[in-house]
């Protein structure tokens, strides 16, 4: 393909997650697409990602800050708009580019409340313009054969949902570290994390949420949970922590968080390693939330951030039989394995986000890996093989690369996730949030929310 026909990115938010998107521009899809700009508050980060070009002899890119989006829309001429930036800061830069009829990419999630809901949504419904949302779980071979055993009819119409995820005390803690410990800036956990899974379930049974009921604690982060425990005065930062601290975290330490985070603290005063037990937690780590959809299933989802072993286990009852999935993705936490995680040979690995590599270590009464049961009506229970991925969350990441680069292909899945996708998982959050606050139901029809998607609305398909 001629260099001429590459579309031009332009990345705001150059952290850890722009790193999948540019990394794919430079190696496998570099024929289709190139970065044209960065857009970050901090150029220490950014020094690094044009350290990055230039090892594939590319030159530095212009750099702007969030004030100057506009000036960068002017000057570069993006055709798309890569969005990595903090939650909160979604909406602003997803609206302006879908105004200025450039197309965008979202990571999940699209944006944390009710009003940059709206706006996002009013933009998308009136812009020439493409909005991909990027739920790479949907890809995960094993996530992939759920939807196609559900879609096919094997347990018959969907009548209910049980689905709980378990985050260990590695990847569970670090979202108390980081910004993401702030509702204003994450909107907690049920909108940054739980956004992933509750995409999976409308995806999976095909359907739309209708209403929302939620109960969540800070139970065991945060300076009050510890005193509660006795666990005595905490050094304000991770990387002050005792050696034998399970909590600590030694940036200076990790090839990753070094550079990326810990050299870039005076450029904007970030700062990634706050103890998960210190003071301004906002966010909850123990949730429980009841959907009701449209065309009558219920689903009761729960999600536990402190938990000794990581994976997920989901039950789907239809009238026809039984579906289950249950994925173990870590068996146990070693002490001091925190920002890390064991490799194949029993050494800590560095790795930003835990959930993107997984290991086959022994895990006691615990086993590593995914077990896929159907049991239909009066038929003994099935173990169902599951098509191995390769390569980060399951092999997800690489087949999401090719849709959000070069479009999607013949899937008869649906895996690429259209803004619509985004909001009928965001708003779930959002609604469940508000039910915690209030004590109340939330009908999502009283959010002012648009669900249904526009008649017009198709997938850019692959030429």
């Amino acid at each position: 393909m001629p260099a001429a026909t590459r579309r031009r990115h332009a990345v705001v938010g150059t952290g850890s997650r722009a790193g999948m998107f540019v990394r794919s521009m430079l190696t496998t899809h570099s024929e289709v697409a190139e970065p044209v700009a960065w857009c970050d508050t901090n150029d220490v980060r950014m020094d690094l990602y044009d350290e990055l070009l230039a090892e594939h002899g590319r030159a530095p890119l212009p750099r702007y800050t969030p004030d100057d989006f506009s000036r960068m829309l002017d000057e570069q001429d993006p055709d798309v708009v890569v969005v990595t930036s903090p939650d909160s800061t979604h909406a602003r830069y997803v609206v302006e580019a879908l105004d200025r009829g450039v197309d965008v990419v979202c990571e999940k999630p699209m944006t944390i409340d009710v009003d940059g809901l709206r706006a996002i949504t009013e933009a998308a419904r009136r812009s020439t313009a493409e909005l991909v949302v990027t739920f790479n779980y949907r890809y995960s071979p094993r996530n992939s054969e759920v939807r196609r055993l559900v879609s096919e009819g094997a347990i018959g119409d969907v009548t209910s949902v049980t689905f709980e995820w378990l985050l260990d005390t590695v990847h569970g803690a670090d979202y108390f570290r980081r910004w993401h410990r702030e509702k204003a800036s994450s909107g907690g956990l049920l909108v940054h994390k739980s956004t992933h899974h509750l995409d999976l379930v409308n995806w999976w049974i095909d359907d739309v949420p209708e209403v929302v009921s939620a109960l969540g604690r800070l139970a065991f982060y945060g300076e009050d949970s510890a005193a509660a425990r006795g666990l005595g005065p905490r050094p304000a930062l991770g990387r002050d922590g005792a050696a034998d601290d399970p909590f600590a975290l030694d940036m200076a330490a990790d090839e990753t968080l070094r550079p990326l985070y810990l050299e870039a603290e005076e450029a904007d005063g970030y700062v990634r390693d706050r103890d998960v037990f210190g003071p301004g937690i906002t966010i909850e780590d123990n949730l429980a939330v009841l959907v009701g959809y449209r065309g009558g299933p219920v689903l009761s989802y729960s999600l536990n951030a402190h938990s000794p072993w990581e994976g997920y286990r989901v039950g789907i009852n239809g009238t026809r039989g039984r579906l289950e999935l249950e994925v173990v993705e870590r068996t146990h936490v070693h002490p001091g394995s925190a920002g890390k995680m064991l490799g194949p040979d029993g050494k800590k690995a560095p790795v930003v986000d835990p959930s993107v590599t997984h290991v086959d270590a022994a895990g006691g009464a615990r086993a590593f890996g995914s077990r896929l049961v159907l049991q239909q009506h009066w038929d003994e229970a099935r173990e169902l093989p599951i098509p191995e991925g390769v390569g980060a969350h399951g092999g997800g990441d690489a087949m999401l690369l090719d849709d959000v680069f070069l479009g999607v292909g013949d899937d008869p899945l649906g895996r690429q996730a259209h803004y619509v996708d985004g909001v009928r998982s965001v708003i779930v959050g959002i609604a469940a949030n508000e039910s915690i606050r209030t004590g109340e139901t939330v009908r999502l029809s009283t959010l002012g929310i648009e669900l249904d998607a526009p008649a017009e609305l198709s997938a850019p398909t692959r030429a």
